[in-house]
């Protein structure tokens, strides 16, 4: 498992029993599964920061102007 540090975690009792019978269920520790949710976690922030930089230069569009085209267009 390599270095690891020890945490201390606080789980409501459901989502503890469904973890520890997932972890039965799929023959990982407590440990493998918490660290895999916070990095999949961590990724899809990665993500949706990553999405975010490459609209940084999109022009911004402003919503009340957006809502006054919708009703000239007759779409409101």
């Amino acid at each position: 498992m390599g270095a690891t540090r020890r945490a201390t975690i606080y789980l409501e009792p459901e989502l503890h029993r469904a973890l520890r019978l997932k972890a039965a269920e799929t023959d990982n520790s407590l440990s493998e599964l918490v660290n895999n949710a916070v990095r999949q976690s961590l990724l899809e922030d990665a993500s949706d920061l990553a999405a975010f930089d490459e609209r940084a230069h999109q022009p911004n569009l402003d919503f009340g102007q957006f809502l006054k085209d919708l009703k000239r267009r007759g779409k409101l």
